[in-house]
């Protein structure tokens, strides 16, 4: 069990008779976030790699853990190429970007990252608890959990094992959708961890021509989503190939308006929790 004093999560817990959260002895992380959305496609690995980078922008040290093991995009999201992670006596090493963000991911253990990952949930859960635990994190300032989408077994156990400082909901302006994230909200306030916001993708589009923001969707049923489940709205994310492209290109294409968001994104969290 984990010691309290060195819990992110500590001021907030309610669960410390029946507390499930797992020591590293080898890290150690002052801020963790999680970056959820309850559903598939949304934007949700997009939005963690670009926090990360954000933060290590303003000189934090920084790492991501890619607990989307069927899903693994974290890797390609950084443009890390022909990496793979290594293991000594102690742990798992994980892999540094040349920027200096240490990343695990399931794709940086496999030879061929086009391979599936058959596995079921438990065998699942317990790799991402192994992500935790058995990593060389080392000193991190921010340490970013990029979730799988639902409220099942592994989200169950990130939640659960890991010493969560807050969640970043993802979601889009459809109605389908944010009923499905209310779900995700609901399922992080029941394990007492704050949620800090949430981020809006493919909020609009903007006109090539008159630079006018076009809403494709209905911007009430956003309003009545962040009132009924009392949450903040950290940003608004267009529809753009520079968001689209940036697994290719790195964050370095994106206009002085996307990097002005994810900007805010990072000082808000500053705020937050510190």
């Amino acid at each position: 069990m984990a010691d309290c004093n060195g819990c992110p999560s500590k001021d907030n817990c309610t669960s410390k008779d029946d507390c499930m959260i797992k020591d590293n002895p080898n890290s150690n992380v002052k801020n963790i976030i999680g970056v959820m959305s309850g559903k598939g496609g949304v934007g949700k690995s997009t939005v963690s790699a670009m926090i990360a980078e954000e933060l290590n922008r303003k000189g934090f040290k920084v790492g991501i853990l890619d607990a989307d093991i069927t899903g693994p995009s974290i890797p390609r999201l950084l443009r890390i190429k022909d990496k793979k992670a290594t293991a000594n006596e102690l742990g798992i090493i994980p892999v540094t970007t040349e920027d200096g963000i240490k990343v695990v991911s399931l794709n940086l253990l496999m030879e061929d990252e086009n391979q599936p990952v058959i596995w079921r949930g438990p065998i699942i859960a317990g790799v991402v608890e192994q992500f935790w635990t058995d990593v060389l994190w080392g000193e991190l300032d921010y340490l970013i959990i990029d979730m799988p989408p639902g409220t099942g077994d592994v989200a169950l156990t990130v939640m659960q094992s890991i010493p969560i400082s807050g969640i970043i909901m993802v979601s889009v302006p459809q109605d389908l959708v944010s009923m499905i994230v209310s779900k995700a909200v609901n399922m992080v306030r029941k394990l007492n961890i704050p949620v800090l916001g949430i981020v809006e993708n493919m909020s609009y589009i903007n006109c090539p021509d008159c630079g006018k923001k076009i809403r494709i969707f209905e911007s009430d049923n956003t309003l009545e989503f962040l009132k009924e489940n009392d949450l903040e709205l950290l940003a608004e994310l267009p529809m753009c190939k520079d968001i689209a492209n940036v697994s290719e290109n790195g964050n370095e294409i994106l206009n002085q308006e996307i990097k002005e968001i994810f900007k805010n994104i990072g000082e808000t969290i500053m705020d937050t929790l510190n």
